[in-house]
C-alpha cells in the first residue's frame, strides 16, 4: 500500500463534469503543486478535486467486473494473448490466484487511489478556512458526497478479497492502518456510510459542483442521500442485518412498481479525454477478446424469460482453452452505455431478501414484481425460508447479470459448491489474496 499511495495518480477534472473531461494528472502526491492546496484550497479547486474522484471510480472496472463475473461463472472472459482469464480465475490445474497478478492489483490500487483522493480532500478542507468561499451546507454536502464514494471504493475492494480484509484507515501513508477482518470492515463500512447521511442531510438544496450524467435524479444532498441509503442497505444485507435494510430502504430510492434501471450508474463516452466502457465486445468478438456467457445461464434459465436479451447468440460458439459457448454476453450494448452503480431492480430484490425472514408474504409479492416484469408467471413454490432464498438468489442472478454480484450472492449464502467445475482439475475461489506489495 506505501508504494500505491506514495506514487498514486491524481487526476483532476479541469473541464465540465458532465461531459468529456480533460484531465490533469499528478504523478506524486507529495509534490509542491498538489501539496500547496493543503494550504490554499479554493471553491473552484475543490470542484476540480471532487471531479477527480468521478474519473478515478471508473479505472480498471473491466477488471473488477470479470473478477466477479468468472469467479461467479457467469460468463468466460477469453483473451488468447492473456491465458490468466481461463487459467488463474478457474483455477485450472489446481492453479492458485496470484497475489501479484493484474486480476488482485490493478483493481485493488485504483480503488484506493480513489480513498486516498477523498482523504486527501478530507484534510485540504480541514486545513484551510473556507467560510468566505463556502457555506457550512455546502462543505457539508461535499464532505458527505465523497464520504460516500470512500465507502463505496472500499466495499469494491472488501468483496474481493473477503475474509482477508481491507485497510480502512489508510489516511497516513507511513502509518497505514492494520488489516480489518470481513465483518469489521462492513461495519466500517457502514459506518461510514452513516456519517456521510448525516452530512448530506445538513447539506443544503444543492451541491455547488456538477456531477456526472449517470448521477441524474441524484445530484442534489437529498437525493444523494437516496444513493447513500441504498448502497448502506447492501452492505446490511451483507451483514445479515434484514431490519436495517428495511429502514435503509425506506430512505433510499426504492420504488416498487417503478422503474427497474433508476438509479446512479458509471458513465462514458467516446471523446478523446474520457473513458469507453470496459464491459462491452461486440456478440462476433474473438478469442483476442470476448465475454462468452456460460452454458448454465441460459440452460437454467425458465422459458420466456426476458432477461435473456442480455445475452447474444453468435453466428458460431468461440472455443479457447477447453471452454466453448454459443452465446456473447450482451448487457451493455456499445461502448459508450452506462454500467450500474445501483439501481431500483436491486433495491426491489434487496426488500424481497430482507423480508423472507421478516415478512415472507411481502418478499413473495416483491419476487413477483421482477417475475412478472421478466414475463413469468407469479411465483408457485414453497414458502419456506430455504425455498425464498432459492427463489431470490435465481432472480438476482438472471436480473443482476454481469453486474457483479453472482459470485458475491452465492458466497454469502455459503452456496459456491454449487457453482460448475467446467473443467477437471479447475477450482472455485473463495477470495482474492491481498496484493503482494501491501507487506513491503
Amino acid at each position: 500500500m506505501k508504494k500505491i499511495i506514495k506514487n498514486i495518480f491524481l487526476f483532476l477534472t479541469i473541464a465540465g463534469i458532465t461531459g468529456s473531461c480533460e484531465v490533469k494528472e499528478f504523478s506524486d502526491l507529495n509534490n509542491p503543486e498538489v501539496d500547496a492546496f493543503r494550504e490554499n484550497l479554493t471553491r473552484g479547486d475543490l470542484q476540480d478535486l471532487v471531479g477527480g474522484l468521478f474519473y478515478s471510480m471508473r479505472l480498471r472496472l473491466g477488471t473488477y467486473f470479470d473478477d466477479t463475473g468468472v469467479l461467479g461463472r457467469e460468463y468466460w472472459r477469453f483473451s488468447s494473448s492473456d491465458p490468466r482469464f481461463t487459467a488463474d480465475l478457474l483455477g485450472k490445474d489446481d492453479a492458485v490466484l496470484d497475489n501479484n497478478t493484474f486480476y488482485i492489483t490493478a483493481p485493488w490500487a485504483e480503488r484506493y487511489k480513489t480513498v486516498k483522493m477523498v482523504n486527501l480532500i478530507q484534510d485540504y478542507i480541514a486545513n484551510n478556512d473556507l467560510s468566505s468561499q463556502l457555506t457550512d451546507a455546502e462543505l457539508n454536502s461535499t464532505l458527505g458526497l465523497i464520504k460516500t464514494l470512500k465507502a463505496h471504493e472500499l466495499l469494491l475492494n472488501l468483496n474481493l478479497t473477503y475474509e482477508n480484509g481491507i485497510r480502512v484507515d489508510v489516511s497516513d501513508p507511513d502509518n497505514l492502518g492494520p488489516f480489518l477482518s470481513y465483518s469489521a470492515s462492513l461495519e466500517a463500512i457502514r459506518s461510514l456510510l452513516d456519517e456521510a447521511a448525516s452530512d448530506l442531510r445538513a447539506g443544503g438544496d444543492e451541491f455547488f459542483f456538477n456531477l456526472p450524467s449517470g448521477y441524474s435524479g441524484f445530484n442534489t444532498p437529498d437525493s444523494f442521500l437516496e444513493f447513500n441509503q441504498a448502497l448502506a442497505a447492501r452492505v446490511a444485507a451483507y451483514q445479515e442485518d434484514y431490519t436495517a435494510v428495511l429502514e435503509y430502504l425506506e430512505d433510499s430510492f426504492l420504488e416498487l412498481n417503478s422503474d427497474f434501471d433508476m438509479g446512479v450508474y458509471y458513465n462514458f463516452s467516446a471523446d478523446q479525454t474520457d473513458l469507453l466502457n470496459p464491459m462491452f465486445f461486440p456478440v462476433e468478438a474473438t478469442t483476442a477478446g470476448a465475454r462468452i456467457v456460460h452454458p448454465t445461464f441460459i440452460a437454467d434459465a425458465e422459458q420466456d424469460d426476458a432477461r435473456l436479451d442480455k445475452v447474444a447468440i453468435r453466428e458460431e460458439a468461440l472455443a479457447l482453452d477447453n471452454l466453448s459457448g454459443q452465446y456473447s454476453v450482451f448487457r451493455y450494448k456499445s461502448n459508450v452505455d452506462d454500467i450500474p452503480i445501483i439501481r431500483n431492480e436491486e433495491l426491489i430484490l434487496l426488500y424481497a431478501e430482507a423480508n423472507i425472514f421478516i415478512n415472507p408474504s411481502e418478499a413473495v409479492d416483491a419476487l413477483n414484481i421482477i417475475r412478472n416484469a421478466a414475463g413469468l408467471d407469479d411465483y408457485s413454490g414453497p414458502t419456506t425460508e430455504a425455498a425464498l432464498i432459492d427463489e431470490m438468489l435465481l432472480q438476482r442472478r438472471y436480473s443482476l447479470f454481469a453486474e457483479g454480484h453472482r459470485w458475491i450472492d452465492v458466497r454469502r449464502y455459503d452456496r459456491l459448491d454449487d457453482l460448475p467445475i467446467d473443467r477437471e482439475g479447475d477450482n472455485v475461489f473463495a477470495q482474492f489474496p491481498i496484493p503482494l506489495n501491501e507487506n513491503q
